[in-house]
């Protein structure tokens, strides 16, 4: 699982500001990403079941074509109907024993975590596979995004002994994800850092290979 963390795309319609959503994922699928959630919320996302199944589905098939995970954000149900390999929940969205119950051994498990104590109650529940920490740095993607923690939260983390694979969460970009790897994350997930670029070649290939020049 780390190393499908390495490049993690977040996007859903409402992050689009060129092109479509399978037109920037299969661009970015080209690029390298290593993992794709599609995570459709907030103002401009799609809002009908029949929408977002439509569009999972058509996510999920490019992913394929090109090997990479496809994770759905917050609905277990659809994520269960179209065969997704993963689901990510936050600490506020579905409750994630009730998740564990529905989707382990199915599918991978993704946690969002805020403290080293969400962090420590991720691991020992057993079936999460990953966490997600953040926000390190601000974001303009989330809305009702948690207080900014910086790197400092994934060194705590992993000096409390933490070994769940971790993906840095929020305002990160190609020039400072090598922060956030030498802080303890084994990836980072991007949204606007792809939907907003230009050339999302040389975003992915600075984000796979932190710290070298562009």
């Amino acid at each position: 699982m780390r190393a499908e963390l390495a490049v993690y795309f977040i996007a859903g319609t409402q992050d689009i500001v060129r092109g479509t959503l399978p037109s920037v994922l299969e661009e970015a699928l080209k690029a390298g990403i290593t993992c794709f959630q599609y995570r459709e919320k907030g103002a401009g996302s799609l809002q009908t079941a029949s929408e977002r199944k439509e569009m999972a589905l058509e996510c999920r098939q490019l992913c394929a074509k090109y090997q990479v995970p496809f994770i759905i954000n917050d609905d277990v149900a659809l994520a269960l109907e179209i065969g997704a390999d993963g689901i990510h929940v936050g600490q506020n969205d579905e409750e994630i024993r009730q998740v564990i119950t529905s989707c382990a051994g199915k599918m991978k498990i993704g946690l969002s975590v805020h403290s080293v104590s969400e962090a420590a109650e991720a691991e020992q529940l057993g079936e999460v596979d990953y966490i997600g920490v953040g926000p390190i740095f601000p974001t303009i993607s989330k809305a009702d995004a948690e207080p900014v923690s910086g790197t400092a939260i994934l060194e705590e983390i992993r000096r409390a002994g933490i070994k769940l694979p971790i993906v840095g969460i929020g305002g990160i970009n190609e020039t400072n994800s090598a922060e956030v790897v030498t802080a303890g994350a084994d990836g980072v997930s991007i949204i606007s850092a792809i939907t907003r670029s230009d050339d999302c070649y040389s975003v992915v290939k600075q984000l796979k290979n932190p710290g070298s020049p562009s």
